[in-house]
């Protein structure tokens, strides 16, 4: 998985309903005409964020005659736990940088990457 889709994924993760959304699909599957009471919201908002999770595929869904049951993608979820256990190496870019120096106003320690302390009068300099 590469970063632009992990990030497209925790935009999907970034809003409290879609993540109480999947907290409830973690118990069982359920219709939107379940959700609607639940969070208060009208039924075209409950399917706007069943879109946006679908869109990441973080859930499916799965017809029963004329209802639409909405489960938790598990086999996704381990795909992200996996993409994100060790994040993408990007020591590489950062060589980059230390190999050109601190910026002109930067006062990094590069061997820790730690920045030192900056006084009024080093900013201003």
């Amino acid at each position: 998985m590469d970063i632009r889709e992990l990030a497209d994924v925790f935009k999907a993760l970034g809003d409290p309903t879609r993540l109480q959304i999947l907290a409830l699909l973690n118990v069982r599957d359920c219709c939107v005409c379940e959700l609607v009471p639940l969070f208060g919201i009208s039924q075209p908002a409950v399917s706007k964020h069943l879109a946006r999770l679908r869109a990441a595929r973080l859930v499916r869904e799965n017809r029963r005659g004329q209802w639409v049951f909405y489960s938790l993608n598990r086999e996704r979820l381990k795909e992200i736990l996996a993409a994100i256990d060790p994040l993408p190496d990007l020591d590489g870019p950062l060589k980059e940088l230390a190999d050109r120096g601190p910026a002109p106003m930067c006062s990094a320690e590069p061997a820790t990457g730690t920045p030192a302390a900056v006084t009024p009068t080093a900013v201003m300099k």
